[in-house]
């Protein structure tokens, strides 16, 4: 049954050997400027931003659209300048002080009854969204639920591993785009574009490819997700 929720995207860049952050956690700044225009413009084209707070403790700050064009066809497509950017996060522990909560972006929080505790009353987000399972753990689908009510049809998901790992096992992502970056980081401890318990092969997620680019020494894979047959 196909649950009514945001079309949703990751977008994410590694390295050639499937490493999105080195073995540090450090903020991946190792793609070029054709990725930055490359997420850049995911990013235009949806309603909401969605990411990790280890994502979001690892940048402190998170990609505006600058781009004129692209904020022309927003204007012209009746959205605001900027999608909402939605942090997830089951503990709450976020340091106010960043730059992320300076940016002239909405900011909504996603998470569970207790951490909510301590955002309320404040003004660094717009909404903070409670949804909880009965084991204490953010409710994914009624989350995307709530937010397809709210006019967000189309949400990007910007990591981190457990988050992607996450959506993949209650199959709510329809595509990927995966930029392959020329450089090798390696290491065990590496965080990549998914992470969790992993899948066995006969029941991994199924990748159909729509289009491969190349700029430069990257290259820009754009996938879907088949969908299972039940």
């Amino acid at each position: 049954m196909v649950q009514h929720r945001p079309h949703t995207t990751v977008v994410l860049a590694m390295s050639a050997d499937g490493k999105i952050a080195d073995i540090r956690r450090s903020p991946a700044r190792f793609g070029s400027r054709a990725d930055k225009a490359h997420l850049e413009k995911q990013i235009a084209a949806s309603d909401a931003v969605l990411f990790g707070a280890g994502t979001l403790r690892a940048y402190g700050t998170t990609l505006t659209v600058s781009h004129p064009t692209l904020l022309e066809h927003r204007t012209q497509e009746g959205k605001p300048p900027q999608p909402v950017h939605i942090v997830i996060t089951h503990s709450g522990n976020l340091n106010p002080e960043i730059k992320f909560f300076k940016q002239p972006v909405k900011r909504w929080l996603l998470t569970t009854t207790a951490a909510a505790i301590s955002w309320q009353g404040r003004s660094e987000f717009e909404q903070i969204l409670v949804f909880e399972t009965p084991t204490g753990k953010i409710d994914t689908l009624a989350a995307l639920q709530h937010l397809a009510t709210l006019d967000i049809t189309r949400l990007v998901v910007l990591g981190g591993g457990e988050l992607v790992a996450s959506l993949l096992e209650l199959n709510f992502i329809d595509e990927l785009w995966l930029t392959v970056c020329p450089m090798i980081l390696g290491g065990t401890t590496a965080p990549t574009p998914v992470e969790g318990r992993g899948f066995v092969a006969d029941l991994a997620p199924k990748l159909q490819l729509l289009e491969v680019n190349t700029v430069d020494q990257e290259v820009f894979l754009h996938y879907r997700l088949q969908q299972s047959a039940d």
